[in-house]
């Protein structure tokens, strides 16, 4: 557990720098420069990201079972992590009517990604990470939308065709992420 949570702390920690210091974040990209600070903090997520992997690999093989959910909570989790993929589409497809509505829809979908995956899952592995990245996500998606409001954001009007593609895209790559992907990177399969 201590390579989970060393790696979830450095993974969250550093893409929180802009919530919780705002200000030293400005002060060091002023100081190493845009590119040089932007290449030291894919780094540390890059290592906190591998801490994560290997943290969450070690403690599945001696599992610490807290409750065991309904199977119901995996039809549940399935539909949520649909919802999630296409906000997550939606994040990247220029001029969408999802990303006009919440604003900030990477940040939405971990926290629906997070939630699914806590019902679902009853072990202490599960609930360390994805319980971190639901209370993470719940405190960006706030934070960012208080900055939003204190900067004057306005985000434009979404267009029907570029929601359209948001959501095949989303829909598809969920497609293929449950039925091949996810049993071939993580190990298990949500349908098998």
């Amino acid at each position: 557990m201590v390579y989970l949570l060393a790696g979830l702390v450095l993974f969250l920690g550093i893409h929180s720098v802009r919530v919780f210091a705002d200000g030293w974040r400005h002060q060091m990209r002023a100081k190493l420069g845009v590119q040089t600070y932007r290449g030291l903090y894919a780094m540390l997520s890059l290592a906190g990201f591998a801490m994560i992997i290997w943290g969450f690999g070690l403690a599945r093989q001696t599992p610490v079972q807290l409750w065991m959910p309904p199977v119901g909570m995996r039809h549940l989790a399935a539909l949520l992590t649909l919802l999630a993929f296409v906000l997550l589409a939606s994040a990247y497809v220029p001029g969408n009517m999802i990303k006009a509505r919440v604003h900030h829809p990477m940040v939405l979908s971990v926290k629906v990604w997070a939630f699914a995956h806590l019902l679902a899952n009853g072990n202490l592995a599960h609930v360390l990470l994805f319980g971190s990245f639901l209370a993470w996500s719940v405190l960006l998606f706030i934070a960012s939308r208080k900055r939003d409001r204190r900067e004057g954001t306005v985000y434009a009007v979404g267009q029907a065709g570029a929601t359209g593609v948001a959501v095949a895209i989303g829909v598809a790559s969920w497609i293929a992420f449950t039925l091949w992907l996810h049993g071939w990177l993580i190990g298990v399969r949500p349908f098998g």
